[in-house]
């Protein structure tokens, strides 16, 4: 048989959540060139987030290589890659699939790492979902990458207007679409299941998940012919992109549930695939159940607020309360909105990241690349960019302190035990300490 001709691609990402992973190894694999092969090889940033197996094998993407690290260690590992002394191949591309914070700081520890070399990788970052809180202070903290990825023509007119607005270069802001989105087209099934899509943080109040929760469960009490679903993100303990200081599990021990109520976990996907109604309050699941044609619901009973996030679906015909549905209702999404929103409903899916293709094609088959040039520097913003290059153990300049991580030997076993059992100490605090701590304030 004849050799291939394909290219191998060799693809980094660094991910801080299971949330963020998912996006950023589906990326890796939506943005590379079409005739490429790819090795992808995984990073994940060790710290409150870091998903556990559970949630990794939830996901559901697979990696050729997946690995534990410090931001030091990332980018020490990323430096020898890039050095002529390394047996290692460098990478093509590196995807960053992080906080905005843990973007900016990797940008410079990235530009230090890669000194003056000229052959470096294509470096591409975005973000996971629908971008509604901290819109210039997200999109500043991930400007210096070669694309920054817009999962609309929203948020890409919106990007733009950002960096144009603070005399940034623009030409970063990439239009594509959600990595995730896919599944056969919506047909209607029996029983009639009824989905409700749970976030790690909205709301955030015991007394406004606890309402939620009771809704949900006197709908399916409604409705005995349905089938009523709680879709959950993580267990108890585990951690997501989000702190959930409140599962709803828990509270769901003190409710007595119907027979036709169940509490599910899993692949969003999967779960879409028996999914008559979704409903939520503000999570990208939206996004995918439109994708589908799923009916889908955006709650209105707590208010349509920044805070919630469901302001960003005003327009979109989905909006509604648990009245309205417990009434029968299923709303009709507005084409217009859910084409502008990246949705791609109606076919155009399979072309959203032709251009993010192209541009990495060019930006590959360049002679040389120019240093990464955040926005961020300590000449523009010396009150701000120490302390978040610090918290990576990184100085002003992007080079490690001293005494941050090595990245040559694994941690010890001890270290280990103790890194684990840290984390679980912490994970406490937010969810049992910190809970009643705020509420002893409000006594």
């Amino acid at each position: 048989m004849p050799a291939s001709t394909r290219k191998l691609l060799r693809i980094a990402v660094l991910a801080d959540s299971d949330t963020r992973w998912k996006w950023g190894a589906l990326t890796a694999n939506r943005i590379a060139p079409e005739d490429s092969d790819i090795r992808l090889d995984g990073y994940l940033l060790r710290g409150r987030a870091t998903p556990t197996a559970r949630q990794l094998e939830e996901v559901g993407v697979r990696a050729n290589s997946l690995r534990e690290v410090t931001g030091v260690e990332f980018l020490r590992a990323m430096g020898a890659r890039d050095s002529q002394d390394s047996d290692e191949e460098a990478y093509d591309i590196v995807v960053l699939a992080l906080v905005g914070g843990g973007v900016q700081a990797m940008l410079h520890g990235l530009r230090s790492a890669w000194g003056a070399r000229t052959r470096r990788p294509v470096v591409v970052t975005g973000y996971v979902g629908v971008v509604y809180e901290k819109l210039a202070d997200g999109l500043l903290l991930r400007h210096g990458a070669d694309l920054v990825l817009a999962n609309s023509r929203q948020d890409a007119d919106r990007f733009r207007d950002v960096y144009e607005g603070v005399g940034a270069d623009a030409s970063s802001v990439t239009e594509v679409a959600l990595p995730f989105l896919g599944g056969a087209p919506y047909e209607k099934r029996d029983p009639y299941t009824v989905v409700f899509a749970a976030q790690p943080s909205v709301p955030d109040s015991r007394k406004d998940r606890t309402y939620l929760l009771n809704r949900l469960v006197q709908h399916a009490r409604l409705h005995p012919e349905r089938e009523v679903l709680l879709k959950l993100r993580s267990k108890p303990g585990e951690h997501t992109t989000h702190i959930e200081e409140l599962p709803y599990q828990k509270l769901a021990q003190r409710v007595d549930l119907p027979s036709n109520f169940r509490l599910v976990y899993g692949n969003m996907g999967e779960v879409l695939d028996r999914t008559d109604l979704l409903v939520t309050v503000s999570s990208t699941a939206a996004l995918e159940s439109l994708h589908r044609r799923i009916p889908t619901v955006v709650l209105t009973d707590l208010g349509v607020r920044e805070t919630l996030g469901n302001h960003h679906f005003v327009g979109s015909g989905c909006l509604a309360s648990w009245d309205q549905l417990d009434a029968g209702h299923e709303p009709t999404p507005d084409a217009a909105w859910v084409t502008r929103q990246g949705v791609a409903a109606y076919g155009s899916y399979e072309t959203a990241f032709d251009a993010a293709r192209e541009r990495i094609a060019k930006l590959l088959s360049a002679a040389q690349l120019p240093p990464l040039d955040p926005y961020y520097t300590p000449v523009t913003a010396p009150g701000y960019l120490p302390g978040i290059l610090a918290r990576h153990h990184l100085g002003p300049d992007g080079a490690p302190l001293p005494g941050a991580p090595a990245a040559d030997k694994e941690p010890s076993p001890v270290r280990q035990i103790v890194r684990r059992a840290a984390r679980g100490a912490y994970r406490h605090g937010v969810q049992r300490v910190a809970p009643v701590i705020r509420r002893m304030g409000e006594l």
